[in-house]
């Protein structure tokens, strides 16, 4: 079983391939940031780039990470949010429709409930692009992703908190808005399930089934590193969404409490950082 992961050094795109190089023969691409020296350059905003390393590598099963997440950044750049999280998709399933590949989509949950931002509805497109892919394909919409990535730099909420870790400073974060966040190693068991059991033409909703805020996140990963955590009160007014778990229970995929998600994290920053 052979599996291409996009965007292996992004921070969930490595975190996936760090995971499922354990267990598969992966390989992995990248655009800028050669996170691991095996990995493959490709752009997929380029369909022959994309056409000629899904040739080469010949993969069973795509797992595309390779994205712009920043909302912000997506906001500011439409015409290349479109080309990156749309265009960038597209070739991916045309490629991978050539060698008879199934697809595993990253997407998010804007993509449900935030279609009215370039983001959202950039994700919503690529959902529909991806069930195209003639071989099979599953869906992943994440929340709010956490967790340790070999990928520590990008700017990421969990890599703010690990940099308050390592250099032993206090942190600020707010207390207004609610969600449900999602654990990077939980979307990774996800996808190994998804592979070994086969279960394509799913759209999974994947987070924890309680609601936190960035405060809650950081005060209780950073309390067992003796980091103090204030808070602020951003008022944030954004719209607070449910992620049923029923889809997850009903595939008997894995699920965490918040308690577990969080125990875990410390047990991995500890191990990779100390």
């Amino acid at each position: 079983m052979k599996i291409l992961i996009t965007g292996a050094s992004s921070y969930v795109g490595a975190g996936i391939y760090a995971f499922l190089k354990e267990k598969f023969e992966v390989s992995g691409t990248y655009f800028s940031n050669k996170l691991f020296p095996e990995l493959i350059k490709m752009d997929i905003t380029d369909s022959n780039s994309v056409k000629k390393v899904i040739e080469n590598t010949k993969p069973d099963i795509i797992v595309h990470a390779a994205a712009n997440p920043n909302a912000v950044w997506c906001e500011e750049h439409k015409p290349e949010a479109i080309e990156l999280n749309e265009t960038g998709t597209r070739n991916i399933v045309e490629a991978a429709n050539s060698i008879n590949a199934k697809i595993i989509y990253i997407s998010s949950y804007a993509a449900v409930f935030n279609q009215s931002t370039v983001y959202g509805k950039t994700k919503f497109d690529g959902e529909k692009i991806v069930k195209k892919a003639k071989a099979g394909w599953a869906i992943l919409q994440p929340s709010l992703i956490i967790g340790y990535s070999p990928n520590t730099t990008n700017d990421r909420p969990f890599n703010r908190i690990l940099k308050n870790i390592t250099e032993k400073t206090p942190a600020i974060h707010d207390t207004s808005w609610k969600f449900q966040p999602s654990w990077l190693d939980h979307i990774s068991e996800t996808i190994e399930q998804i592979i070994k059991r086969k279960i394509y033409g799913e759209t999974i909703p994947i987070a924890i089934p309680e609601l936190k805020t960035r405060f809650d996140l950081a005060k209780d990963i950073l309390n067992k590193f003796n980091i103090e955590t204030k808070p602020i009160d951003k008022k944030d007014s954004s719209p607070v969404f449910d992620l049923p778990q029923d889809k997850i229970k009903e595939l008997q995929l894995p699920i965490y409490s918040y308690k577990e998600m969080i125990d875990k994290i410390v047990k991995d920053i500890k191990e990779k950082t100390q």
